[in-house]
C-alpha cells in the first residue's frame, strides 16, 4: 500500500472542490444567469484565438527556438494556406493548399 502524506490528501480533495464548484457555478444557481453583452462579444473570438495560440508557434519556431531562415516549408505552406482562405475560403481549401505546398517541399527539397 502506498504511503499517502495526510497534506497532500487534502490539497488534492480542496483543489477538486474549487474546481466542481466552479465549473458547476451555473448548475447550482436557481435563477437564470446571462453574460454582459461585452463578454458574450469577447467569447465569440476564442475559438479563433485558441488555434492561433496552437498553429502560430508551430509554424514559427522549431523545438522551442524561433526558426532561423526563410527556407522552411512550413513558412510558405501558412502563406498559401493563409492566401486561398482569404481568396476562396473554406477550411477544407485551406489544409489542402497548404499541404500541397507542404509536402513538395519538404520532401523533395528537405526544407
Amino acid at each position: 500500500m502506498v504511503d499517502v502524506d495526510p497534506w497532500t490528501m487534502l490539497v488534492i480533495v480542496a483543489l477538486a472542490l474549487v474546481t466542481v464548484l466552479t465549473r458547476g457555478f451555473f448548475f447550482i444557481s436557481e435563477r437564470d444567469w446571462t453574460l454582459p453583452r461585452w463578454a458574450e462579444r469577447g467569447l465569440q473570438y476564442a475559438p479563433i484565438a485558441a488555434l492561433a495560440a496552437v498553429v502560430i508557434p508551430e509554424v514559427i519556431a522549431d523545438q522551442g527556438q524561433l526558426i532561423d531562415t526563410w527556407r522552411d516549408a512550413r513558412l510558405f505552406a501558412a502563406v498559401a494556406g493563409a492566401g486561398w482562405f482569404f481568396w476562396r475560403g473554406g477550411v477544407l481549401g485551406t489544409i489542402v493548399t497548404g499541404m500541397a505546398v507542404y509536402l513538395p517541399l519538404r520532401l523533395a527539397l528537405g526544407w
